[in-house]
């Protein structure tokens, strides 16, 4: 019994409270780019999913085989045998979609979010709980980027998967349709997501960069000392001074002469 609840819990962890856009902040180009319209986001979110289970699936059997310092490349090279896949599945049975997802569906192969998971979960856990997170994972990518087009195409061109609803009584507001409209309708959603996961007791997505980062396993600075950093932190800031120093000693200069 408390194997089918860690099982669930890694399931259902990436549909709100660890959910790669709106809690991980992973994967926000294309969430802004193909959202224009619910279909988009359908597409691009099944997409996903397929790659998420797929290469999670062949990592986690092929982790204790990939030696660790090429890791990233062999964990890329798994990624786009996936997306290749689904490219031709799309561009033979979907071509509408292909059309209209453009260069989105072959940059898969450098989402965050897969690599991420790819990197912090599949090469460090055993097959069937690595397919569970790319399923719950990948789900809740498909549910935010539909909800996110539906809400753009739904005021922005008053209809939903291209049935007209509204268009015929109110006029659309095609801003939506424009980054401004994604940027806004993605800042609402982070911040209902950020109410929900504070009544679940998780903190709010309040920053980023590295002392907030929990899904950077492949950067090397994760693998950095705290004084490593610091002392890279101290040699730029010299740098930068001596600069600032040399410029304005050939202002002095030039003001002499």
């Amino acid at each position: 019994m408390s194997k089918k609840k860690e099982y669930l819990k890694l399931f259902t962890k990436g549909l709100v409270l660890e959910n790669p856009v709106l809690r991980l902040v992973l994967g926000t180009c294309p969430t802004l780019a193909v959202t224009t319209s619910a279909l988009n986001g359908v597409g691009m979110g099944l997409a996903a999913t397929f790659v998420l289970v797929g290469s999670g699936a062949v990592v986690s059997l092929l982790r204790n085989i990939i030696p660790s310092k090429v890791r990233i490349p062999a964990y890329i090279t798994i990624i786009a045998g996936f997306v290749t896949v689904v490219q031709m599945l799309v561009k033979a049975f979907l071509p509408a979609i292909d059309s209209a997802l453009g260069i989105f569906l072959p940059l898969i192969v450098v989402n965050c979010i897969i690599l991420a998971r790819a990197e912090m979960f599949a090469a460090k856990n055993p097959v069937i709980p690595s397919i569970l997170d790319g399923l719950g994972m990948g789900i809740g990518f498909t549910a935010t980027l539909t909800l996110m087009g539906m809400i753009r195409e739904l005021i922005g061109a008053g209809s939903l998967f291209g049935l007209p609803i509204t268009s015929s009584f109110i006029d659309p507001m095609v801003i939506m349709l424009l980054p401004p409209g994604g940027f806004f309708v993605f800042g609402i959603l982070v911040a209902l997501s950020n109410a929900l996961a504070e009544n679940f007791g998780k903190s709010k997505v309040s920053g980023t960069g590295c002392e907030n980062c929990s899904a950077c396993g492949g950067c090397p600075m994760s693998e950095s000392k705290p004084e490593e950093v610091e002392n890279t932190k101290s040699v730029t800031a010299e740098n930068t001074k001596e600069q600032a120093e040399e410029e304005k000693q050939k202002k002095e200069d030039k003001t002499n002469e």
